[in-house]
């Protein structure tokens, strides 16, 4: 497969990341980068990457294929359409904008110069992902009726563009964009029917600094999404309930924990003696009646992004993040801002 040649529009945190793994890739090669501040073109030529004079003169190069666009939110939009205008594939950093009719103009234009268009949706690579998609339809845990997805720190926003509305900050398009997108990738057999989010505003009150979804499927499955950045005792990463049995992962890279009947018939409980009083109903089970096994977190490599990418362009395969999968996770982030401003639930169409 032939290298295709990419420029990385932005070089800051995103930006970095992108160069650094395009320059150890096995189908791309970093053609150079652009920023609007000197300094970090500067930053990047230091460490041996040609850093273009203007995006005019990275669109205006016959050698660049494609290009990554790694800015805030807001400029997503008119950067990816005049790059496809004048002849280049793009990815956009997430979220890709910031709302459906944004979108729809940039999947327009893709059409139009019929060239390659997605999002780096990087966070389907993520180990806890992929066991708990595994899990879901393993039948393991019966018929599983709730899920919860949670990332939890205690630095608040950013102290950059990403604390601003005006640029698409907020936790939100931040985090929220790469949970969405887990969950619906997971649950791929029901229909989404409504969600029902709150906010919160602890140490922002112009931008969301977390939130809590949650997102009910037809089928008496309830999938409960939670970012937060005040908090400084995580959650569980993933907890997923079932008529059967339960699954953990306790942070990022831990095995998944789970705990299964493998015998109902088992009906003996010692009673747990607490402070005030006994009970029975909350008492533990036993080896007589569940099974417990742990499930390590499997390889993945995030390059395949880049070669599904290219291979894309090729007309080899199919864009792994497609435009109805982006478009999709855009109106769910809408209807948890529009459920967020009633005060109630909000249908999924």
């Amino acid at each position: 497969m032939a290298k295709k040649n990419a420029v990385v529009i932005g070089f800051g945190g995103m930006g970095g990341w992108h160069c650094h793994f395009q320059r150890s890739n096995d189908v791309v090669n970093l053609k150079g980068v652009y920023d609007i501040k000197p300094e970090r073109n500067k930053a990047a030529e230091e460490i041996g990457i040609y850093a273009y004079p203007s995006f005019e003169a990275v669109l205006a190069d016959p050698e660049v294929d494609f290009l990554v666009i790694a800015v805030p939110n807001d400029m997503h939009k008119p950067l990816a359409i005049a790059a496809m205008e004048a002849g280049k594939h793009v990815i956009s950093e997430k979220p890709v904008t910031l709302s459906s009719a944004d979108l729809q103009e940039m999947i327009d234009a893709s059409r139009k110069y019929d060239r390659r268009f997605t999002v780096h949706q990087n966070r389907r690579w993520d180990g806890e992902f992929l066991v708990m998609r595994d899990v879901y339809h393993s039948g393991d845990l019966g018929r599983v009726y709730s899920m919860e997805s949670r990332v939890h720190g205690s630095r608040g926003i950013p102290g950059d563009w990403r604390g601003q509305k005006e640029h698409g900050g907020g936790m939100m398009l931040d985090w929220g964009v790469h949970l969405i997108d887990q969950i619906v990738n997971i649950v791929d057999d029901r229909k989404l029917e409504s969600v029902w989010c709150k906010c919160d505003h602890i140490t922002n009150d112009e931008v969301d600094d977390g939130f809590k979804l949650d997102m009910f499927y037809e089928g008496d499955l309830t999938c409960h999404v939670e970012v937060g950045t005040s908090n400084f005792i995580n959650m569980p990463r993933f907890y997923m309930s079932g008529n059967n049995g339960s699954a953990m992962i306790p942070d990022w890279l831990q095995p998944c924990r789970i705990v299964y009947c493998h015998d109902w018939s088992v009906k003996d409980a010692k009673p747990i003696q607490t402070a005030a009083g006994l009970t029975k109903t909350m008492a533990p089970r036993d080896e007589k009646s569940i099974t417990e096994k742990s499930i390590p977190q499997p390889a993945a490599d995030v390059h395949d992004f880049y070669r599904n990418f290219v291979k894309a362009i090729d007309g080899e395969e199919q864009q792994i993040v497609t435009h109805e999968q982006m478009m999709f996770v855009m109106k769910i982030m809408e209807a948890a801002f529009e459920s967020d401003r009633l005060g109630m639930p909000v249908k999924i169409n």
